[in-house]
């Protein structure tokens, strides 16, 4: 393992495990607090910010690596992943500072997509089973790249809702695109997947059940738009039959999750921007699980959906679909069980306020 691989490991873990104390302080002086509320279940107000820690220890591991990575193919564009990252970190601080209106929020969203994609992110061509690659028009590989990393940015956001909840995602989902890409031969996105997650990781001591921090908005738009990123750069574009899909599977959860919120607000009659407590976590929690068995729960379903992209890298066409098939038999029939599909969860009036049950949800 070369030097610079483990210094950025190194760095990536131990920043945000070392500088979230001090980044906390920072919040508390500035006033960026969240306060209990009608959809939050903590009992007590908790510093945000988190996100920055994360962010500093995926830099730094990035620019300590720079002689291993900068004669990799597509090097050019990490600049692209962080110059946009560091967008969505800004206004994600704003919000969780002074909380800008939705519309402005996905405005920023937008501009750090469009800042990555000039900057070299892009989907050029796609592989689709019994298809094989389809290479896609400029015009169409931007809005597609756009629309894919504004998606998942806005996909992590939602499932940030409890104690370590979308830290645990962000660091599992890094770790099979790590795996993925490296034994795809994609090396930059698997050296940049392992940094993300040990980032990740680093900030969850801090984050878990009692949380001392929250990444809020901040951490958890940052994590969704690096992850989707990497997925952009490599995983969409190797040389896997099902490599359109593998992205999707990793980022199952949250991406399961945005979409069930829409089709819910939308069939209210609802803005699709409503906040409301209609989240997976939200249901297990409703199911009587605790705040950790809750997690640990959503962890699992992560890394069987994780596994299952792992998978699929070694099966033919015929053989994943049937994988395929299987997964959604089975995803399906949990999320039905934890009444997660419509029209189960489209009661009128919300559930009673949990707090008293369940302390600690960041959302």
């Amino acid at each position: 393992m070369s030097l610079y691989l483990i210094i950025g490991i190194l760095l990536a873990f131990g920043i945000p495990l070392l500088l979230t104390p001090l980044v906390r302080k920072l919040a508390i002086a500035a006033g960026a607090i969240d306060r209990p509320g009608k959809r939050k279940v903590h009992q007590h107000p908790v510093p945000c910010w988190g996100g920055l820690g994360i962010f500093l220890g995926f830099a730094a591991a990035l620019i300590a690596a720079t002689p291993l990575i900068a004669g990799l193919p597509h090097s050019s564009e990490v600049k692209g992943m962080l110059a946009g990252g560091l967008v969505v970190l800004v206004v994600g601080m704003i919000d969780d500072w002074k909380s800008i209106p939705p519309l402005v929020k996905l405005a920023g969203q937008i501009v750090a997509a469009v800042v990555a994609v000039y900057l070299g992110i892009r989907v050029p061509f796609v592989s689709i089973p019994f298809r094989g690659f389809i290479k896609l028009l400029p015009l169409m590989n931007y809005a597609l790249t756009v629309f894919w990393l504004v998606a998942i940015t806005n996909a992590l956001n939602l499932v940030d809702g409890l104690d370590g909840l979308a830290a645990g995602i962000a660091a599992i989902s890094a770790g099979i695109v790590a795996y993925i890409s490296f034994s795809q031969g994609v090396m930059l996105v698997g050296i940049c997947a392992l940094f993300l997650g040990a980032s990740a990781l680093g900030f969850l001591p801090h984050n878990w059940h009692p949380a001392k921090i929250f990444m809020k908005d901040a951490g958890s738009m940052f994590l969704g738009f690096t992850l989707a990123s990497l997925a952009a750069i490599g995983l969409t574009k190797s040389a896997v039959v099902f490599s359109l899909i593998l992205p999707i599977l990793i980022l199952g959860i949250p991406i399961s999750d945005m979409l069930l919120a829409i089709i819910r607000r939308l069939m209210r009659g609802q803005s699709i921007l409503t906040a409301d407590r209609g989240h997976i976590h939200h249901r297990l929690l409703d199911l009587g699980l605790t705040h950790r068995q809750t997690v640990l729960t959503i962890y699992g379903v992560n890394l069987l959906l994780g596994g299952s992209a792992v998978l699929l890298t070694f099966l033919k066409t015929g053989q994943g679909v049937i994988v395929l098939f299987l997964l959604c038999t089975v995803v399906l029939f949990l999320a039905n069980r934890a009444g997660l599909l419509p029209p189960q969860n489209l009661p009128g009036p919300p559930p009673a306020d949990p707090r008293a049950r369940h302390a600690g949800s960041q959302k």
